[in-house]
């Protein structure tokens, strides 16, 4: 068992839960705090100095002001940033030469709940080891012995200029020769930490922006807004004939983009519009896009008459990252709208994202819904299974060999994943193929063969 499955704080996005209840509360943020703060402090160099930013949630203040005092009793000074998104949040401890940077949020979840997450110097989020050291250190409760002298107290200050760093380093990211002069753009922000930056980069770039989902109240974030409820946005875009939507999450490090119809294009579109812009203008490295195993398999068969690789991940924008970074591609992400274009971010990139689209957009004028043909979606669908416990598939009579019937009858057209979700305890049936009907049906019986394998065993 490796140690990533052992861990009890971290999962694959950092440290997630309800405010107030372990682990997320103030006790461990503390705890947290003094770790990273050590670890780092191990390192050499004279400057120590850790970034903390946040979202809106109304919990960020408890979190905020508990990892600083963790991070400054430990002899390592503290930059506040307020709220920022998170991927401005990984440019921002690159850009001012941070040891670390901590971002308070819990991304797409309600406002009830919030997270950590840990970036390193370079932007990337923390390499396994390092977390598996700050875990191990909070666990055991090794933070509580050690201190440092009144005098190497570290100190705390607040930077209010960071969120306009931010923007121009989004705004030189869009093309010198290009303008979004004469677009007209819905934007949701999702009551979340791209309220201010999103809108801010659309109008300076020369767009006329409607803005949606930007007055945070600190409860507000994610309510039936952004980007897990796009068809607001879409709504907008029809009612205003607008020229584009764009639906951030929470934390603005995923995007769904709406076209002038009103149609919803999720992660998929995206990569499909911008992996073919960016072969077309030799841009492409190594003409591979990364994606994870649940992007739609005529995402793969259209790449591939281009020419291009799909390579696929687990699921996790982590392992994205991982595996374009290990293969030298420069464009991935995931199904969900996390997109990531590593010549610009170090992680997804909602409103970076953004961006690039309307780049092509501009390109190639016309509408957005004509630029982003060329991709047909399989039916795709998805059942799932509540389980007691996770038992390897293996392990269960006959299951596989159903598995393997699907696989046959759906040959090249179609593809069957089975899989475990990591924060829940269910299991997801995923069936793509042609006919929406035999997909359906297929899906359900392998679905109910699964349940009553496990209901065997049990």
């Amino acid at each position: 068992m490796s140690a990533a499955q052992t861990r009890k704080l971290f999962g694959t996005d950092g440290i997630r839960g309800t405010a107030n209840v372990h682990p997320m509360t103030p006790e461990v943020a503390l705890a947290l705090g003094r770790a990273i703060a050590w670890v780092f402090r191990e390192q050499k160099g004279e400057r120590k100095q850790i970034l903390i930013g946040k979202d809106t949630r109304l919990s960020g203040y408890m979190f905020e002001d508990a990892l600083a005092a963790g991070i400054c009793s430990m002899g390592v000074n503290v930059i506040q940033v307020g709220p920022v998104p998170t991927p401005a949040l990984a440019f921002l401890t690159r850009d001012m030469r941070c040891n670390a940077g901590v971002m308070i949020t819990a991304s797409h979840n309600p406002y009830q709940d919030n997270g950590i997450k840990f970036f390193a110097a370079d932007g990337f989020k923390l390499p396994d080891a390092q977390e598996a050291r700050i875990e191990a250190m909070v666990e055991s409760g090794e933070t509580a012995d050690i201190s440092v002298p009144p005098d190497e107290i570290g100190q705390a200050a607040r930077i209010e200029d960071a969120r306009g760093r931010y923007v121009v380093y989004l705004k030189n990211a869009f093309p010198r020769d290009l303008t979004l002069e004469g677009l007209r753009i819905v934007i949701d922000c999702a009551n979340g930490a791209g309220y201010r930056v999103g809108p801010t980069v659309l109008r300076e770039l020369g767009a006329e922006v409607f803005e949606m989902g930007c007055t945070p109240n600190g409860r507000n974030i994610n309510d039936e807004c952004g980007s897990l409820f796009p068809e607001r946005a879409a709504a907008r875009v029809r009612e205003l004939r607008a020229d584009v939507g764009i639906a951030l999450d929470g934390d603005a490090d995923r995007v769904i983009i709406v076209d002038e119809r009103g149609e919803i294009l999720d992660g998929d579109d995206l990569m499909w519009l911008c992996a073919r812009d960016m072969k077309t203008r030799g841009d492409l490295r190594g003409d591979k896009v990364t994606a994870t195993v649940m992007s739609n398999l005529g995402l793969e068969l259209a790449l591939d008459s281009l020419g291009i690789e799909l390579v696929r991940t687990q699921v996790g924008d982590r392992y994205v990252v991982e595996s374009m970074r290990g293969s030298g591609s420069n464009l991935g992400g995931e199904q969900s709208g996390h997109i990531l274009f590593l010549d610009h971010s170090t992680t997804g990139d909602g409103m970076m994202s953004a961006l690039q689209v309307l780049a092509v957009l501009a390109r190639e004028g016309g509408r957005l819904s004509e630029c982003v043909q060329g991709f047909e979606r399989l039916p795709q669908v998805m059942v799932n299974i509540g389980v007691a416990e996770k038992r390897p598939l293996e392990e269960l009579d006959g299951f596989l060999d159903a598995v393997a019937e699907v696989e046959d009858e759906l040959g090249q057209a179609g593809r069957v994943l089975i899989r475990y979700s990591g924060t829940e305890l269910k299991a997801r049936v995923m069936v793509e193929g042609r006919d929406e009907a035999r997909v359906h049906a297929l899906a359900n019986g392998l679905a109910g063969k699964l349940t009553r394998a496990l209901a065997a065993g049990s």
